[in-house]
């Protein structure tokens, strides 16, 4: 039978490795700690924009090395288990120290009481970074994911998709396919956040070189 194509909205997005690289580095530059982890965080996990702006401290377990985005707050109603990377865990552990303890329980604070940061706040840290909204937005890091995933990686269609918290076109096969891939999840998000280091790394070197070298 004919599956239900979902509709495709297209964001301005960085997706090539190189540029990605580039990205990363920009994103190590910038000088406040609480949207610098918000940048990485948005890289290393490509959830959507709302659901890490307003991410919980009770949603994020940093032994199990777990964030479980509960059903409220995800898109398609389900709740959404993100498997965190030896680059995503530093993150939420250094913005535990600034951020934890607030009476809120937001990851991601922002200057008016109670209210996380705002919708705006990653898409103006990448304008300062020199990033143009057409060239990569805070919904980009989403299809930045998808495109490298799909492009670099050996992982299933089937599990990139469910990395994505994208629901199963065919309702029959959803109902089958409860199997959350976890294992391989957990490898893809490790591969995913190795993958944009090693980017990053290439970018660093080329301009040592490139100083050294005149």
């Amino acid at each position: 039978g004919l599956t239900a194509v979902p509709k495709v909205e297209h964001h301005a997005a960085i997706t090539s490795p190189e540029q990605a690289g580039r990205l990363l580095v920009a994103i190590a530059g910038y000088p406040g700690q609480i949207i610098r982890a918000a940048l990485f965080l948005s890289a290393y996990t490509f959830v959507r924009p709302g659901e890490l702006r307003l991410a919980k401290w009770s949603e994020v377990d940093l032994r199990s090395r777990m964030w479980i985005i509960p059903p409220e707050r995800t898109k398609m109603r389900k709740e959404h288990r993100v498997p965190l990377s030896d680059q995503a865990l530093p993150q939420f552990q250094a913005l535990w120290r600034i951020t934890g303890r607030n009476a809120d329980g937001l990851c991601f604070p922002g200057m008016r009481e109670g209210r996380p940061i705002s919708e705006n706040t990653v898409n103006m840290a990448l304008r300062t970074l020199g990033f143009a909204a057409e060239e990569h937005c805070a919904h980009g890091f989403r299809a930045m994911a998808s495109t490298l995933l799909n492009e670099h990686s050996e992982f299933s269609p089937d599990a990139i998709e469910k990395a994505l918290g994208h629901k199963e076109p065919n309702a029959v096969r959803g109902a089958y396919n409860r199997g959350q891939h976890m294992a391989e999840r957990v490898r893809l998000m490790q591969w995913y956040a190795d993958f944009l280091n090693e980017q990053a790394s290439v970018i660093r070197r080329e301009r040592q070189d490139r100083r050294f070298f005149g």
